[in-house]
Parts: structure tokens; sequence; C-alpha cells
């Protein structure tokens, strides 16, 4: 690190607190405790020990420290439910796991032949797994050949970084005839990176080059249960804690330690047999920061402390269960398809679930479904894109076209983001309660001629910093949405 700028300069460039840290440079390993100045056009300026200013290209920096520049600059540097150093969107549905961008200023009309493309990836691999994207990097997976590989890629050009193949895809025993590859979302954390593939293997790199730092396996090491389509969810990481659902009749779920994969505790008490799809979410109420987690039969809810099982609630799920549930306060909205529904659940003072309502007018098969206010939003089969009322369960609308039947959404400014997993149309919704209000729609392209025939574009689409991210299979599109 140079020092540069004369003292008064330094004064005058105080744009931020001062916040005494150590910082890595990633190629070297040499760390050095600063203040830190400024951020400016890529660069971050630091009040060195003796006084002087440092200058340092953020991309030199550790992946820590990255994505603690990054949450700077989206205003404050706390921690959140499944990312620790905050930041960027570091895991499946965000950092609050709402699946809410934290975007403002976007296009609030799309002209008719879409938002502008930026770039286009083509080397993802077969899958359908999502993205996470912090300091700049953007983390997702998929097979490439018979590799099950995690590929992280610079959001600002679209090329390849590194690469880590960490499993072999032999394509059997997950249904892959709708098509094979990773499912899940990787999750990003103090530098480290994890994954699960279909069959179970868990593994953890470092983020800045993608070499292994451990690996474990669902059902060699937790005696877990596949679903008939592969393990799917995505982990999640709460403080020093790897969270993930090996199923199975010995441990529902378990708790690593995210720097070395060593077991914290197993929830032995919780025996839910298939592993199914959804991703365990995080929530503290009546004062016990819990693990929630939709199964086949029941919805369960752990301590984060030991594993203990706090409270369950049945569910009558079929087929598969694949919505990650949603919470908001004491109470917990799960809902599935295959002709299931929905339900919302209030829990007591007492760890009491109650069911409030339960009925069919979400019946929502892996699209996931987004809440806004009193309000959710999501695909549900037979009905198309519906709003659906929190407090009563009740449908405010629908909307059933060709371009909103089945699919994904994403909440971004005020506006749904719904991608049509038939052909890869995005459609731009107003949010609103009182109807549909389209704002404009195009199609993904390319799309892959790789991608099975039973196959859809079922990847979720994500906003982050004025950009749109959508991909089907080996090819990953960036967007700008910029207004």
């Amino acid at each position: 690190m140079k020092s540069t700028l004369p003292a008064v300069a330094l004064v005058l460039s105080l744009s931020l607190p001062l916040s005494a840290r150590p910082w890595k440079q990633a190629s070297s390993g040499k760390t050095v405790e600063a203040d830190l100045i400024k951020i400016e056009a890529g660069k971050a300026y630091l009040k060195m020990p003796n006084g002087s200013t440092g200058v340092v290209e953020i991309l030199s920096l550790s992946l820590e420290d990255q994505e603690y520049l990054a949450s700077v600059e989206k205003g404050g540097a706390g921690s959140v439910a499944g990312a620790s150093g905050g930041g960027g969107w570091p895991t499946f549905r965000g950092p609050k796991g709402d699946d809410i961008s934290p975007d403002t200023g976007l296009l609030k009309e799309w002209p008719a032949e879409g938002p502008k493309k930026v770039w286009t990836y083509d080397q993802a691999g077969m899958g359908y797994s999502g993205y996470s994207i912090v300091g700049g990097k953007l983390y997702t997976m998929g097979t490439r050949g018979d590799d099950v590989t995690m590929v992280c890629v610079d959001v600002a050009t679209g090329k390849e970084v590194w690469s880590t193949a960490f499993s072999k895809d032999d394509q059997q025993g997950y249904a892959s005839g709708w098509g094979h590859g990773p499912r899940g979302t990787p999750t990003v954390s103090d530098g480290l990176v994890f994954g699960v593939d279909p069959k179970g293997a868990v593994v953890c790199v470092n983020a800045a080059d993608g070499k292994k730092v451990w690996e474990k396996h669902l059902v060699k090491d937790f005696q877990g249960q596949m679903g008939g389509w592969g393990f799917s969810e995505s982990p999640l990481v709460d403080g020093n804690k790897l969270l993930i659902a090996p199923g199975g009749k010995d441990a529902g779920m378990v708790a690593l330690d995210k720097k070395t994969g060593d077991v914290i505790w197993k929830a032995s008490d919780l025996k839910p047999g298939k592993a199914e799809y959804a991703s365990i979410v995080v929530a503290e109420i009546n004062g016990i920061r819990q693990y929630i987690k939709l199964f086949e039969g029941e919805v369960a809810a752990v301590a984060a402390d030991d594993g203990r099982v706090v409270w369950t609630s049945p569910w009558g799920g079929k087929t598969a269960v694949i919505p990650t549930p949603i919470v908001d306060g004491n109470e917990v909205y799960v809902c599935s398809g295959y002709g299931v529904g929905c339900k919302l659940i209030r829990i007591g003072s007492d760890n009491k679930a109650t069911d409030v309502w339960q009925n069919k007018e979400m019946v929502n098969h892996h699209g996931g479904v987004v809440k806004v206010g009193d309000h959710l939003y999501g695909f549900s089969d037979a009905k198309g894109l519906i709003c659906q009322d929190w407090k009563t369960g009740e449908m405010v609308w629908n909307e059933k076209g060709q371009f909103t039947l089945k699919g994904a959404v994403h909440v971004a400014d005020g506006h749904l983001y719904a991608l049509n997993e038939d052909d890869g149309t995005l459609t731009l919704v107003e949010i609103s309660t009182d109807g549909y209000k389209q704002k404009g729609q195009f199609k993904l392209d390319p799309q892959s001629s790789n991608r099975h025939p039973k196959g859809k574009v079922w990847t979720h689409p994500v906003v982050l910093d004025g950009k749109l991210y959508l991909r089907d299979q080996e090819y990953l599109v960036c967007y700008d949405v910029k207004g």
C-alpha cells in the first residue's frame, strides 16, 4: 500500500467515519491495521498507523475486506441473518431472506426490446443453481462434463475469476431426467463460499481463489436422506454456524463450524425422513433464536444454541415441498405445490404453533413467494400470478396470461420481476393491491440448447446494484436495469 495525498487533502476527504480494522492483501497475505477514510473509484483510502494515507485497489484485498467495503457503500456493515460481514447478496433470497433487492432508482418501465444486455457468460455448467454476489464477484454452481463445479465471475466484466470442481455428477439417483446439475445456491460469508451438490457433497472453498477449505457429505457423515430430485437447499450461515438439513432418521438438521466443518450440534430429535428442497430460515421468536425448515410432513423449528426442537406444525406435503418459509414476527407462512396449498402459523408465548388460516389460493410449486407489506406475491398453480392477503389468506387478484402462468418471482424497487419458466420471458409488474400492472417484458437470450427437454428456466432472478441476473443452464446473462 503506497502513501499518497498531503495532510490537508486527508482532512478534506473524510467522507466516512473512521473504522479501525485489519486489512489483508489477497496476494501476499500481508495485514495492516488501519482506519477507513473513504471509498472512491474502486479504491479504499486508509489512514495508516504512521498517520499517512494508503490507497489500495479494492479488488486486491481479501474477500472479507471486499464484503466489508461493499456493505459500507450500502450504508452499514452490520451482520445480517445468512451472512456475516453483510453487503451484497450473499445467499439464496438475499441477506434478509426475503428475496427483496435493496436497490432503488431502477427503471419503472422497460423499452419494447427490454433492458440493455451488459454481458453473457457461457461456462456456468448444467444445473439450476442461483447466484450469490459479494464484493463485485458472483458465485454459482454447475456441472461441467461430470464435475460439479463452483464458479466465480466478475460482475463488472462477466469474466471468470476461478472455478473449482468439488464432486462428481453421475446423474444417477436424483431424477436427472428433468435435467442434472446442482440445484441450490452457494452462500458467501467471511471470505468463504459454501455449496451442496445434488448427491449430498458439502464444500467450503476460499472465495478469493476457490481453494477447498473443508468438505462433508450429508449421507456419509450424517445418514441423510435425499429426495427424489436430489439435495437442493441453499446453506444458511448464522454467526459461526453453517446450517443444513440432511433429513433422515439420525438428525434432520445439523450445525457445523463454518470455518472447519466440525459438528457443533445435531438436531437428533428431528427425524423428518426426506430432506426435501426448502432452505432453512433464521428467526427470533419469544426470545429464542431458531432455525425453521419445511419438510414434507411438518414445519419444524430448532433452537440455535443446541438444536433442540422448539415447535412443530403438521404439513400435508405431497411429492416435493420446495418454497422457503416466510417469517414475520411470531408468524410463519409456508406453501407447496402438487395441490397442497398454503397456511399461516402463529407461535404463541408458550411456543405452541397454531394455524391462523389454511387454503389453496397459493399453490406454489418452486418459484417462491415474496411478502411486501401485508401481501404476498407469487405464482399459484392454475391461477397464474397472484396477490394474496397475509392476514386472511384471501386472494386479492390474479393474472393468468401466456407469460404469467408459472415461474419464479423477485422484488426490486416496488416491482415484481416475474420469470415465466416455460420460455424465459421476464415480466416487470408494479407492486400493487389494485390489480395487475405490467410495466415491461422481454425474453431471456441466449437460452441453452443443452437443457433437458423436460427442464425449464428455473433459476430465480436477482437484481443488485442496478443489474439484473438471469440464468439458463450454462448461460448467465446480466442486464442493466438502472434508471
